[in-house]
């Protein structure tokens, strides 16, 4: 998993997650099902003296939970493929993009 940028017109709902434990708490609250256990298997994983790694992960996890509050993300995600593939289809066609 790596981190994502934030959506722009994102929700104002936010659960604290400044620490590990408040993290750890929205998870298990807010996540989606088995995040929280995917996130103790990967900081499990890791050397936790690799500071960078542990961020990327922290950010990582803190997005799905924004995500899961922001109705345009959740409506991008909820989308049927063939919706999707018409949609990459169609923009490549208008960019002159042969597939």
């Amino acid at each position: 998993m790596t981190a994502q940028p934030e959506h722009p017109g994102a929700s104002q709902f936010s659960p604290p997650m400044r620490t590990l434990a408040e993290l750890r708490e929205a998870l298990s609250t807010w996540g989606f099902p088995g995040d929280r256990q995917e996130f103790e298997k990967e900081l499990d994983a890791i050397d936790l003296d690799d500071l960078t790694r542990v961020r990327e992960i922290t950010q990582a996890y803190r997005h799905r939970i924004l995500v899961r509050y922001d109705p345009g993300a959740m409506a991008a995600l909820a989308r049927p493929t063939g919706d999707v593939d018409a949609e990459l289809r169609r923009r490549l066609a208008e960019a002159g993009v042969a597939r």
